[in-house]
């Protein structure tokens, strides 16, 4: 196995599920790489979580550590040499706001890193718990929240929620010809039924058109993940 590059945890992931036409993707496609179908459905993923106790090759860097993160996602699988499918995902764009963390990902990675000023909240009551990230856009606080019971459940085998959440690999489209690959690692995560939700996004600028239109549609589906401990594997360039 290649050598741990980035430990983390990802703490209460919420994700906003939207069903598309596959024909929009597929000019985004790494090389080496197809949609990856949940029962049919495409779906484009945006995902607020929070980076903890982050360490790079074992290091934690000083202001680094703890940081919040905003992307938008899709689901791809790559076809090994062997036969067998690796499922994965492919960043559209990533918010931070941490420059350093842009620039290194953008620079030396190809990864399509933005900073932006974020902020979170966190409260937890018996009945409830209360999750939201925000960033500033232009003047504006954008904000995707959501209400959820308390506690957690199990991942229900073949369930949307298990496809979501269950992608270990990330592919990077380097150019027409080369697509990195890299394996993060996580055990199953457990997931808060999600009872209200609020996404305020400014979609046209932070993503163009045709994102903005789609986030501005209600979602297929709401999640929230607790989260756990995570390593980010030494990426490849694929043969």
């Amino acid at each position: 196995m290649p050598s741990t590059f980035l430990t983390a945890r990802w703490e209460r992931l919420v994700m906003a599920n939207y069903e598309v036409a596959p024909a929009l993707l597929k000019s985004r496609l790494p090389r080496g790489t197809e949609l990856d179908l949940w029962e049919g459905r495409c779906y484009v993923s945006l995902v607020g979580f929070m980076f903890l106790d982050t360490r790079i090759k074992g290091l934690a860097l000083p202001w680094h550590r703890n940081f919040e993160e905003v992307n938008l996602r899709f689901y791809v699988r790559h076809q090994t040499p062997q036969g067998d499918w690796k499922r994965g995902v492919v960043f559209i764009s990533e918010l931070v706001p941490k420059p350093a963390i842009s620039l290194v990902a953008n620079v030396v990675y190809g990864e399509p890193y933005r900073t932006l000023p974020m902020r979170h909240t966190w409260e937890e009551a018996p009945d409830s718990l209360r999750v939201a990230y925000e960033w500033r856009l232009r003047g504006r606080w954008d904000r995707f929240a959501v209400i959820a019971d308390p506690d957690p459940e199990p991942l229900e085998e073949g369930s949307e929620g298990e496809f979501i959440t269950q992608h270990f690999w990330g592919y990077t489209r380097r150019s027409d010809k080369r697509t990195d690959e890299y394996e993060v690692e996580h055990p199953p995560w457990r997931l808060h039924r999600v009872r209200q939700h609020e996404i305020s996004v400014q979609g046209d600028l932070l993503y163009g058109a045709p994102y903005g239109d789609l986030l501005k549609a209600p979602p297929a589906s709401i999640l929230l993940a607790e989260g756990s401990p995570i390593a980010v594997h030494q990426g490849r360039r694929l043969p």
